[in-house]
């Protein structure tokens, strides 16, 4: 019993210590990033139910930094192995990020605690993911790269297709919808008797498996408190009302004696909407009740003057940075990004 005891408390104490290395970043962002909150003093012109909170454009990054994250790691093993990608950087990028978010919301608002509490649970299960993925992939899986040789299995590639589609799949649709399960099966029934692709599939299949179940849940939580709105309202001026009901996902609401009230998609949608209707000529007045707006733009610099934040994307050779414009100059900012070396990646809604 004694040597069960104590070893009993060695297991408690490991997890305590584990417990509070996940929780960590959360505490240094609750300590270290928190700025002196102004309130905003904009007059919204629309209604208050097509309102959302400015600091919300900033806080959707973490979200995207995930789905930025499994892009990277698709574009990493497409041709490499899973070890070659920086899983630690992608964990250290998720806190430090939203560190300098946190801060510059303080000036629109700052974040509200159902938010924040948000981007605390989706990053540590983001470091946790990651953190075990790296402990296996760092040593079990490389011993079985090692073994395999220079050529990779079927079920390296199998795997590759599978991590590009899941990473497409999230720029629109929330992960939880992925059908983890089928991947598992399609491995399981694809592996052939190479050892790399019996690993891969007793690997691979465990992982996706955990993740299906988890999925299962997190639908049900969500489907009980209820699915985000997947549209919102914006004021447009410079274009007449049959071009805009032309845009795919586009409705006209009314004429305001600002411009047009429109109701457009939100997330990917939204991104490829706004770039499309600036080049027509179009001019933003107010998105969703706000008068700024976050986008990320990528490049060959390693740093913007006007960035909230910059950093490297694993796998490409280029560098993401987070800008904060005002709504009326989106459209300018949009159409001079090319000048500025930049290249637009994703508009960030509320």
């Amino acid at each position: 019993m004694r040597f069960l005891w104590r070893w009993l408390k060695r297991l408690v104490l490991l997890l305590a210590v584990l417990l509070a290395a996940l929780l960590a970043p959360v505490g240094y962002v609750e300590l270290a990033c928190q700025g002196e909150t102004a309130e905003t003093d904009y007059a919204a012109l629309l209604p208050p139910e097509h309102r959302r909170l400015e600091s919300r454009t900033l806080m959707t990054y973490p979200e995207w930094h995930i789905v930025h994250a499994y892009d990277d790691y698709a574009e990493v093993i497409s041709e490499g192995d899973p070890h070659d990608y920086a899983f630690f950087r992608s964990i250290t990028g998720y806190w430090s990020s939203l560190c300098s978010l946190t801060l510059a919301s303080a000036d629109h608002g700052g974040v509200d605690w159902e938010t924040r509490q948000m981007v605390y649970v989706i990053g540590v299960s983001f470091t946790a993911e990651l953190a075990l993925k790296a402990a296996y992939e760092e040593t079990v899986g490389r011993v079985f790269t090692w073994i395999r040789g220079e050529t990779r299995a079927p079920l390296d590639e199998m795997a590759a297709v599978q991590a590009r589609g899941y990473a497409t799949f999230l720029q629109q649709v929330p992960w939880y919808r992925w059908d983890f399960a089928g991947d598992a099966d399609a491995l399981q029934a694809a592996a052939t008797d190479q050892l790399r692709d019996r690993e891969r599939a007793f690997a691979l299949g465990i992982e996706n498996n955990v993740k299906a179940a988890y999925a299962g849940v997190i639908a049900e939580a969500v489907a009980g408190v209820g699915f985000d709105e997947l549209t919102l309202r914006m004021i447009v001026t410079g274009m007449g009302r049959a071009d805009l009901q032309a845009l795919p996902g586009v409705t006209v609401i009314a004429e305001r004696a600002q411009g047009w009230e429109i109701e457009t998609p939100r997330y990917r949608e939204l991104t490829g909407l706004l770039a499309q209707m600036a080049e027509a000529g179009a001019g933003f007045v107010e998105i969703a009740g706000n008068d700024d707006i976050m986008l990320t733009a990528l490049s060959d610099a390693p740093t913007h003057p006007d960035a909230i934040h910059s950093f490297a994307r694993q796998g490409y050779g280029d560098y993401r940075h987070l800008l904060l414009v005002p709504v009326t100059e989106l459209d300018e900012t949009l159409r001079g990004l090319a000048d500025q070396g930049l290249r637009l990646e994703h508009v960030h809604d509320y």
